[in-house]
This record gives structure tokens, C-alpha cells and sequence, in this order.
């Protein structure tokens, strides 16, 4: 397998895929019966006495001249000779196809469902994209299971409370398992998934109920372990050793070198920032010197082929299209800063471990090389302000549309609920009418539990609408929107809020209560507390009320963390919504659909009429750059946003930088004058103070006309500090203390 290519792609996501499962070919229990022999025991088969004469003729025909055209193929029993003929890819349910079978098509396709239900032929999965049978599932339920059987994958559906199409989905997953292994359905393993769920992969092919179809298994004992598919199918975290050997490097001891370089770096990274350097040393750097210089069997690069690698650093490999694409500047430069890093790394550890000494030689990246990275970073935060100047006058137009899709879509849905399917209702000027989905006819949705989902037609737009759906989507746009721009989290940090997270404190002073939000550690591994206004309480209290299960409990679900590619334990979360019969936390991805949702009905967009995207990290900076404009002290809005440094703080405010410096000069003026009152001024200082309470007085103006009543407040102070020194100054003027003054005669 080579760098780049689509295998290792898949190899470095969260699952694995093993292409050794997919051809796994299975012998039938009947497969060394005789002809005649097979044609006996068709009526044995429990629909057999309920079937038409007709069809009793129809199969045993059709059986019959099915055997025949096998025996014309070698290998010793039915199942080698079907494969000999590769009779699981031909065109069985397409009729505008023929059949290399010389006899009539409708018999030899009627006798596959016998065929497979006596397991004669226990067929590839293929077969399952050429043959569809509609009672196939239904005979296989009272043949392929016993009684008590059936009793218990009955009960663990109930118990998932699965309901409607998926009960059936499940059957089918569950059906195809069986027929191709040849096992009961308590003898199926955790590798009998794994081989159709690889088998989907490769194929390309989505398997309805294949995830349904493990949870039963495990629900019944026949599977243990993880009681989910995805939880089953994700690697977790790689040891260092397994992700550098993806990259198939030659020179071993090189290979040692970068694995105990990455697991002294390891520590202290995430896994996905330990995922990027080990691409760029073990792939994009070494990886590359190998592939290009096989003789290259040193770190110590001559100039050659260092000048050579920098060169085809400015392009880069698409793995889907094998073509060279450019390289950008940026991303040029971080891969070089690394590589600096590295060589920095190992100059900087041969003091302190001789293992090092040996591996210091001159980094091939100069100083001057990376030097324009502090430039790159300045434009990146330049672009950074911008986008905050575009999105934070439009903050407005975003809240109110989604509050008015919200509150459209509650109408829309409340009102379809008054009327039977078929009947047609008016709601917000238009006119639906409401009907029931084909997906629902054979139970209940999942969706909410008890209940189909409301669909209904616009009468004017012919659009069906699932207006269950519509719903949900709305009032979560509307929740995330509202928490987001009152808290400044981290998306991570709102994928992970939890009904624990909030929490009581009382006031020491006062014995006031206020509620606070706990935000769990994330990027820096520090928790923090953030105060609830009332807005906030309200939405949060809207979302508990919704989430609330019968019991009044908040539901537990475990969220998978793909950064870290771990799985936490279940917990109430907050962000969590239902999937089929399961309860899932939101993915970026759905947030992501949620938010674009929410500009297009808004209609925001830039000077070029292109739509003004928000992303969660937008409210974060907007919500720091009110909070300081608004008068909170900056060193305050970096602990409240979780920042370990003010320097990362004020990045998010430079959009305000000259609001920012004239209220700190303004302050720095006051206090060397001002604040002290032991201080005595100069009675030469006069004028210049009396333009630092005329200063003051029109700041504290401008906060107030803008609503920064915490500015506003502070620059109160020092006008009356300021004040009371121009009185005290006044007070100082000339006083006559009566003494007798010495006259001269002339």
C-alpha cells in the first residue's frame, strides 16, 4: 500500500475495513444432496402448504432446471459450482436481462427462494444486489428461526424500542447474516458483521439495518462487548509505531529515530495534532526524501536534497486523482516549521539524553526560512477581523430568523396535528395538506417515540414536507445560535455541555443565588464556570424540557470524540437528538447544516450577493469583542472564554483596536493623575486637567449612547476622582495670612 493511496486514507479514519472479509465463501448444509434430493425437501418448507399449486409446480421446475445448468459447471458439491458460474452477479431481478439458464426465467427465479431457504447455496453478499424477493424475509423468519428465537429478537427490538421500517430493515440485514453464513442467529459473531459491513465498503453499497442488526445480536447474548457497530468498528487512538509504519519507510534506523521522537512529543498534543506531525515527518518529509532519494540513509541532508525536497514541497499528491496540485504558502511553511522543530528538538534534548547526541546534525531549514511566519500569522488574523466586521453588525438578522423559523415551524406542526391525514389546513397563509408516508405505513416513527412523523404537502409548491423534522431542525438552530452567542464556548466544549453542567453558587456577601454553567476541560484541559442570564436559563430550561424522558430524566448517550478518538461514558448530554431508535450527540457536520440553514432563510450575504457563513468559533470571537467593547476588563473576558494568555484574548479583539487603545490611554492618563489622592498637582497642570475631565466626560457619553454601561461605569470613577482634584486645586489658590509687610522711605 503506498502513502496517499485511498487504502491507507481509510486506514487513518476512525474504522477499519478489512478487504480479507469481503470474499468469505461458505458451503450449504445441503450441499452435497443429489438433484432428486433437493427436489424432496421442497415440501418440507414451512410456506409450502399455504402456497398455490401453481407455485408448488412453478419452484419444483424451476429447481430442477437450476441443478441441471450447475451440474454443466465443475466443483465438488452445489456451492463450488455455483461459484464456478458466478450465479451471484447475474441479472436475477432485471427481466430486460437474460439468463445463460435455457429454460423459462420465471421457474429458475422462483427457485432461488427454496434454494436459499434450505441452504443448498449459501450465497455472497453480491447476490443480494441482482435477487430481491419480497417474501424472502417473511420465510426466512418462520424457517431460518425457532420459535424461541423468534420470541427474543422480537423482545430486544422492543427493548431498543425500535419500531416501524427499521424493525423490517433489521429483518432483511438479519436474513442475508443467516443465509450467508449458514449459522443461527445466536451463532452469529461480531466477524460475521464485520464481513458485510467490509463488504459494503468495497462495494460501495449502504446496508439498511446492519447497525439495528448488531445491536439486537448483542441484546440477545449472541454478541459481546460493545453493544454498538460504530463503537465496535472505531480503532481509538493508534500506537505511535502503527501510524509511522504507514508510511513503509525503508531505513529502520530512521524509523526508530522518529518513533521515540513522536512518543517523547506525544504527551503533550492532542491526537489530532500528533496525527499531523507524524504525516509531516513521517511522510511529507522523510517519507518523501526515501521515495526520491533511496540512498539518502542520514538526517543529515546535503544541500542537494534538501533544496530538492523544498521544491516539491510546493505541490502536493491528491489522493483521489493521483494528480500534483499546489501546495499554499502556509501550509509550506508549517510543514517546514516542523521539520525545524524537530531537528531544534534533538539539539536541544543531546544535553540532557546522550541517545540524542548522536542525531544532532544542522537543520536544512534556516531561521530565515521560517521568518515569515509571524507575516502569515498577521494576515490570518487580519482576515480573522474582517470576517468578525462582516458577521457582527449581521448578528441581529441571524437571531431573529431563527427565532421566527422556530416559532413558524412549531405553528406549522401544531396545526398539521389537528387534522386527520388526507385533510387539508391552513397555516401562515398557505394551505397543506397532511398524509401519511409510505415508511410509516408498516409502524410507528422513531423519531418520537409513539408516534409517526407529521408529514404534510404544500398545496400551492406541490413540496411534501416532514414537518416533524422541520421542527426539530429549527428549534435546535435556534438553541445553538442562543447558547453559542451568550457564552462564547467552544463548538468541542457545546458538544460536551451536560444536564450537570449546571450548577448553584451563593454570593457570600449577599446570599444572592446565581446560576452558573460548568464547562468541562477541552482544549486547555481547565474548567471554568460561566454566570447564566436569564436569556440563557430560559433556552437551556426549553432544551431540558424537550430532552426530559418520561421519568423527567435527561436520556444518557456516550459521545465519541473524533479528535481524540476516544468514547466517553454516557452522560445527559445536552446536544443530543434521535436517530432511528438510538439517541445521538450532534456531529460539527450537523451543527454546521444547521447554522447555513438558518443565513440562507436570513438572507445575509456580502457585497458579492455570496452568503455570509457563521461557524461556531464566529460567535466566540463576536461574543469577546462585545463583552470588552461593553466594558468588561480584558483580562476577566480571557478567563471567562477559557485563555490561558491575554495575547490570545485580545487576538479575538483587534477588530475594536482603536476603541481599545484611546480607553486605555484615557485610563492610563487617569490613574498617573487621578486616582492617587496623596497625589498633589501642580497648579501648572490645570489646563491639562481640566482636558482630562473634558475627555472623560464625552467617553462616558459615547459608552452610554452604546450601551457599555460597564465602561461607562468605570470611567465614572475617574471623573469624579477627577473632579475632586480640580476642586482641591482650586481651594490651593492665595491666602492672605495677615502679616505686617516692611515699608521703605525714601
Amino acid at each position: 500500500m503506498t502513502p496517499g493511496s485511498a487504502a491507507s486514507r481509510w486506514l487513518q479514519g476512525p474504522h477499519v475495513p478489512d478487504p480479507t472479509r469481503v470474499h468469505v465463501h461458505r458451503r450449504g448444509s445441503h450441499d452435497s444432496l443429489p438433484a432428486a434430493a433437493v427436489v424432496n425437501l421442497l415440501p418440507g418448507l414451512a410456506y409450502w402448504d399455504r402456497s398455490a399449486k401453481t407455485t408448488h409446480s412453478l419452484q419444483r421446475l424451476g429447481v430442477k432446471a437450476l441443478l441441471a445448468w450447475l451440474t454443466t459447471f465443475p466443483g465438488d458439491g452445489w456451492q463450488e459450482r455455483w461459484i464456478a458460474a458466478g450465479a451471484d452477479t447475474l441479472p436475477w431481478s432485471d427481466t430486460r436481462s437474460r439468463l445463460p439458464i435455457p429454460d423459462r426465467r420465471a421457474q429458475v427465479v422462483a427457485a432461488l427462494r427454496p434454494l436459499l431457504l434450505l441452504r443448498v447455496i449459501a450465497p455472497s453478499y453480491d447476490l443480494f444486489r441482482t435477487y430481491r424477493s419480497c417474501g424472502l424475509v417473511t420465510n426466512a423468519w418462520e424457517i431460518l428461526y425457532t420459535g424461541d428465537e423468534r420470541r427474543r429478537v422480537a423482545q430486544a427490538m422492543d427493548a431498543l424500542k425500535i419500531a416501524g421500517r427499521h424493525r423490517h430493515e433489521i429483518a432483511h440485514a438479519l436474513t442475508k447474516l443467516l443465509l450467508h453464513t449458514g449459522a443461527s442467529i445466536d451463532a452469529v459473531t461480531a466477524e460475521d458483521i464485520f464481513e458485510l459491513w467490509s463488504w459494503s465498503i468495497a462495494r460501495q453499497v449502504h446496508v439498511p439495518g446492519l447497525h439495528g442488526a448488531w445491536e439486537v445480536a448483542s441484546k440477545i447474548g449472541a454478541i459481546s462487548g460493545e453493544q454498538t457497530l460504530r463503537g465496535a468498528l472505531r480503532a481509538g487512538p493508534r500506537p505511535t509505531e502503527e501510524l509511522v509504519d504507514r508510511y513503509g519507510l525503508e531505513h529502520r534506523h530512521i524509523r526508530d529515530l522518529l518513533v521515540r521522537y513522536l512518543n517523547e512529543r506525544r504527551p503533550a498534543l492532542d491526537y489530532s495534532s500528533f496525527l499531523t506531525l507524524v504525516g509531516v515527518l513521517a511522510g511529507a518529509f522523510w517519507g518523501d526524501i526515501e521515495r526520491h532519494h533511496p540512498e539518502q540513509d542520514s538526517i543529515h541532508l546535503p544541500d542537494a536534497i534538501a533544496q530538492a525536497w523544498k521544491e516539491r514541497l510546493t505541490t502536493w499528491t491528491d489522493w483521489r486523482t493521483g494528480r500534483r496540485r499546489p501546495r499554499s504558502i502556509a501550509d509550506q511553511m508549517w510543514i517546514k516549521v516542523k521539520v525545524r522543530g524537530f531537528y531544534l528538538d534533538l539539539q536541544k534534548w543531546a544535553p540532557e539524553d546522550p541517545h540524542w547526541a548522536a542525531w544532532v546534525v544542522p537543520c536544512p531549514i534556516r531561521k530565515s526560512e521560517v521568518a515569515g511566519l509571524a507575516k502569515l500569522r498577521r494576515a490570518s488574523s487580519a482576515q480573522i477581523h474582517q470576517r468578525i466586521r462582516d458577521r457582527l453588525p449581521r448578528l441581529g438578522e441571524l437571531v431573529d430568523a431563527a427565532e421566527s423559523a422556530r416559532a413558524e415551524q412549531q405553528h406549522l406542526l401544531a396545526a398539521a396535528l389537528t387534522v386527520s391525514a388526507g385533510d387539508i389546513f391552513q397555516c401562515h397563509g398557505r394551505a397543506y395538506q397532511r398524509f401519511v408516508h409510505d415508511a410509516h405505513t408498516i409502524g410507528p416513527s422513531v423519531r418520537r417515540p409513539g408516534l409517526p412523523d407529521v408529514m404534510a404537502t404544500d398545496v400551492e409548491a406541490g413540496e411534501q414536507l416532514n414537518l416533524s423534522v422541520s421542527e426539530e431542525n429549527a428549534f435546535w438552530a435556534w438553541a445553538i445560535i442562543e447558547i453559542l452567542r451568550h457564552t462564547g464556548i467552544r463548538l468541542e466544549e457545546l458538544l460536551e455541555l451536560t444536564h450537570l453542567a449546571l450548577v448553584s453558587y451563593q454570593l457570600p456577601a449577599t446570599d444572592e443565588i446565581v446560576p452558573l454553567l460548568q464547562i468541562v476541560p477541552s482544549k486547555t484541559d481547565a474548567e471554568r464556570l460561566l454566570l447564566v442570564p436569564p436569556e440563557l436559563a430560559s433556552v437551556l430550561a426549553q432544551v431540558i424540557t424537550r430532552l426530559r424522558n418520561e421519568d423527567g430524566s435527561v436520556p444518557l448517550v456516550s459521545r465519541y470524540d473524533p479528535y481524540e478518538r476516544r468514547t466517553g461514558p454516557p452522560l445527559p448530554h445536552l446536544m443530543q437528538r434521535r436517530r432511528g431508535w438510538r439517541r445521538e450527540t450532534f456531529s460539527p457536520h450537523y451543527i454546521d447544516r444547521l447554522l447555513n440553514a438558518v443565513v440562507e432563510r436570513a438572507g445575509i450575504r456580502d457585497a458579492a450577493g455570496q452568503p455570509i457563513r457563521y461557524t461556531p468559533h464566529d460567535f466566540r470571537r463576536i461574543f469577546a469583542t462585545e463583552a470588552v467593547t461593553g466594558g468588561l476588563p480584558v483580562h476577566i473576558a480571557a478567563k471567562i472564554l477559557g485563555h490561558d494568555h491575554l495575547g490570545t484574548a485580545q487576538h479575538y479583539l483587534a477588530v475594536f483596536q482603536e476603541d481599545l487603545i484611546r480607553a486605555y490611554q484615557d485610563f492610563l492618563r487617569a490613574r498617573a493623575c487621578i486616582r492617587c489622592p496623596m497625589l498633589q498637582v501642580n497648579p501648572r497642570e490645570r489646563p491639562r486637567l481640566m482636558e482630562i475631565v473634558d475627555s472623560l466626560r464625552a467617553r462616558i457619553d459615547e459608552a452610554q449612547n452604546r450601551g457599555w454601561l460597564g465602561e461607562a461605569h468605570g470611567l465614572g470613577a475617574s471623573l469624579e476622582a477627577a473632579e475632586a482634584k480640580l476642586a482641591s486645586l482650586d481651594r490651593r489658590g492665595r491666602v492672605d495670612l495677615g502679616l505686617p509687610s516692611m515699608r521703605y522711605r525714601d
